[in-house]
């Protein structure tokens, strides 16, 4: 799961304007083989095939094959194969699985990395996959290479993305000094993200106060990462002066603050609290939208309120908004947990539908339980659709299904 959130984090941070660049100038990542050869010994015959079709084509193509690709040299030749970019997202996200997967091997993780230092485009997302792999001190280094804004910004996103929060204080207190570099509201929420999620959120009121004093206006950014923070902490008092403060400043509580605030309560396993501010919500005349109810669906999930988890759900389509894959995975996993097969069951179909299935542990224990609820037949029919969608896991989904009863 952790993994998961991270490689979301680090395709979403960057802006996309920062890191784009014409179709001209697009800077494709060539890596440098370990040795002389020019493919891996270890790597799959799939490699060959991504050198044609077009960018998309080509980075989701990788995607695929490295989220089973463990060998650190056939992972490289992945890369290289595919010609991936940060340039676009989904050449961000291939490489967030790559960096991930290379986070124990770090001189090829180096490799991976290194071309990407010699442009300027493509040093801040350098930075931020260095702190992705743990690796804070190349981070720091790619930065002093060249130091900007950008760069800057990066590495203090880095320190988040290695949880070494404290030095993105420190990196912030010394650097625009050292560097001549003057922080942006993007410095400075990055940087009140650190002390939110590490524990020190009040710190905001005095980067708040530092950020009107420069003339840097704060966003529904800067106030929705501070209010992660308080309820993070169970600050209560601290949530109702945030809000206070940004009527202040001309924010205005919207949707976005609404799910932030609905999220952090369900986490706190308090979704009934959350479910009020639905209800505030709509005395607004505020619509909710699918976000608000996947943290409410998985906040009753997580209590084990399996009948409001499914009222919600259903919910969802009666006001027409579609859940999203997140929604149905979490439903069908705590659905299994609790022992309702047949509610998971026709979760489940209606997910894969729609093309998503549910992490193999999950399935497994979806067609188990079936099977023990004497409804060997749905197992069947499960086991059949998810080897007819999805070529992952074959093998082991034949095993299932040859041992499952007449």
């Amino acid at each position: 799961m952790r993994r998961h959130l991270l490689h979301r984090r680090i395709i979403f941070y960057l802006p996309l304007r920062s890191l784009s660049t014409a179709p001209s100038q697009v800077e494709p990542l060539n890596l440098l083989p370990l040795n002389s050869t020019s493919t891996s010994p270890k790597s799959p015959p799939s490699v060959l095939t991504l050198a044609g079709g077009n960018p998309k084509q080509r980075a989701l193509s990788a995607i695929s094959l490295l989220k089973s690709e463990t060998d650190p040299s056939s992972i490289l030749n992945i890369c290289r194969s595919a010609s991936l970019s940060p340039a676009n997202h989904l050449g961000r996200a291939a490489l967030s699985v790559a960096v991930s997967s290379l986070s124990s091997s770090p001189q090829h993780l180096r490799s991976l990395l290194t071309p990407l230092l010699h442009s300027d485009n493509h040093l801040p997302h350098a930075i931020s996959l260095f702190g992705l792999a743990g690796l804070l001190d190349d981070a720091l280094a790619a930065f002093r290479s060249s130091p900007s804004l950008r760069s800057l910004n990066a590495l203090l996103f880095a320190c988040i993305l290695s949880n070494k929060h404290p030095q993105a204080g420190e990196f912030f207190r010394d650097f625009p000094v050292s560097y001549r570099i003057k922080p942006n509201i993007l410095t400075y929420n990055t940087v009140i993200k650190a002390f939110c999620e590490s524990g020190g959120s009040r710190t905001f009121y005095s980067y708040l106060d530092e950020m009107v004093l420069k003339g840097i206006k704060p966003n529904l950014t800067t106030f929705s990462i501070s209010l992660s923070g308080f309820y993070r902490e169970e600050r209560f008092d601290d949530v109702k002066k945030v809000l206070w403060l940004m009527k202040k400043h001309g924010r205005h509580a919207g949707l976005s603050i609404y799910n932030i605030r609905v999220q952090s309560l369900c986490k706190l396993g308090r979704p009934d609290e959350a479910k009020e501010l639905l209800r505030e919500m709509r005395v607004r005349r505020m619509e909710p939208n699918w976000v608000t109810y996947d943290h409410l669906v998985l906040g009753y999930c997580c209590i084990g309120n399996l009948d409001e988890a499914k009222r919600l759900f259903k919910e969802m389509g009666r006001r027409g908004l579609l859940p999203q894959s997140s929604c149905y995975f979490s439903l069908v996993h705590y659905l299994c947990k609790g022992g309702d097969f047949s509610s998971a069951l026709a979760v489940c179909r209606e997910s894969m539908e729609r093309n998503w299935v549910p992490r193999f542990s999950t399935m497994k224990m979806l067609v188990d339980g079936l099977v023990g609820s004497s409804q060997v037949k749905e197992a069947r029919e499960i086991v059949e659709m998810v080897k007819g969608k999805f070529s992952r896991n074959v093998e082991l989904w034949n095993k299932i299904e040859d041992s499952l009863p007449i």
